[in-house]
């Protein structure tokens, strides 16, 4: 039976070890004797006598025992080398683990298509009804929150509410996530429509966010031209000053960049993903942007009265805190996806990850 590990690109073989045929005496010790017998033909694995049995339902039958040679016979030098590699190595193939390291800057030993080909084709189907009931079901649990905790009003639920309210807010971004990559449905307007209202309800504009999340696909890891996460030149990192280092690079600032990314972008680039002239859009998609730019804007108005109605403190403990808790989650949820190898994942200049293409593709 094969034997199979993991390895960082799937599974491989594990190498195969033959027992070596052993006759008579044989000692470690290398001052006394060592008596091994194994012709060079195998002929002693062989049977000598086969047994042949005839019956009327099976007819002539050969029962004798069949033993196979194996490919190669291990000496004793060999034997007790690999012992050593058991004791020393890992899993008795220390030099060898060591030889097949992964090399993080090695291209990947498979293409897209190998990928596309390995996913089973029904994980392909778009199904709207499914994905409007993954909407339902959020929003629901969202206004149920809110209402459990306004309704409770206590200091010790308030924390309780602020992680699973951030952690839902977090859920809707990733459900207009797909709806901007096209994998929610089909339908273009539904995807629109629905991608719309999510991302508005978490102060996101989402065709700003669409597009440069696009352009981040299609450039991932590039250093001049991904859109974010990717690695500063040291020319726009020394000249960055003092200020914008520490929150760029110190925790837990980081965990709370993404609105001024989105309204500043990264630093070395300029623009804003409200902005329809920005760089980061071409004019025909300027109408979309104003688009989502309104419905950001509708929703912050909506904030504002609720603040008005319910006072800014209750404003800020059913919306605000948990808000900051999305935030951070996103950060850290797309900081991980950008890094994982602990001398980092390779950036391929000009070519995006397998994953983030096949994300792209979706």
């Amino acid at each position: 039976m094969a034997s199979f590990v993991i390895s960082e690109c799937g599974l491989k073989p594990l190498p195969h070890i033959y027992a070596r045929p052993i006759t008579g005496v044989i000692s470690r010790n290398s001052s006394k004797p060592r008596f091994l017998h194994s012709s060079k033909n195998f002929s002693d694995l062989k049977p000598t006598n086969p047994i042949k049995i005839s019956t009327g339902v099976f007819g002539d039958r050969n029962w004798g025992l069949k033993v196979s040679a194996p490919l190669k016979v291990a000496s004793i030098e060999e034997e007790e080398e690999r012992e050593e590699r058991i004791i020393n190595g890992v899993n008795g193939f220390g030099e060898e683990e060591e030889e097949a390291r992964f090399d993080p800057g090695a291209p990947p030993p498979f293409i897209l298509a190998d990928i596309r080909a390995a996913i089973p084709k029904h994980c392909w189907v778009k199904d709207p009804w499914k994905s409007m009931s993954y909407v339902v079901r959020d929003v629901a649990v969202v206004f149920g929150l809110a209402a459990a905790a306004a309704y409770l009003n206590n200091w010790l639920v308030w924390p309780l509410y602020w992680a699973a309210q951030g952690t839902m807010f977090w859920a809707l971004f990733v459900l207009g996530h797909d709806c901007g990559h096209g994998s929610f449905s089909n339908n273009a307007k539904l995807n629109s429509v629905v991608g719309h209202l999510l991302h508005s309800s978490i102060l996101v504009p989402y065709h700003g966010w669409r597009i440069s999340h696009r352009t981040h696909h299609q450039n991932h890891g590039h250093v001049e031209n991904d859109e974010s996460w990717h690695p500063l030149s040291e020319k726009i990192y020394r000249s960055l000053d003092n200020v914008t280092q520490t929150l760029r690079f110190m925790l837990p600032f980081p965990m709370l960049a993404f609105p001024v990314y989105l309204w500043m972008r990264t630093p070395g680039k300029t623009g804003s993903h409200f902005h329809p002239n920005s760089d980061l859009f071409v004019p025909k998609e300027r109408k979309d942007v104003i688009t989502s730019s309104l419905c950001w804007t509708a929703m912050a108005a909506i904030l504002v009265g609720l603040g008005f109605t319910m006072g800014p403190m209750q404003l800020l403990k059913l919306y605000g805190v948990p808000y900051w808790i999305f935030v951070m989650w996103l950060d850290l949820v797309t900081y991980l996806h950008h890094h994982g190898h602990d001398e980092k994942l390779p950036w391929y200049r000009g070519k995006g990850k397998c994953i983030s293409i096949l994300s792209q593709e979706k």
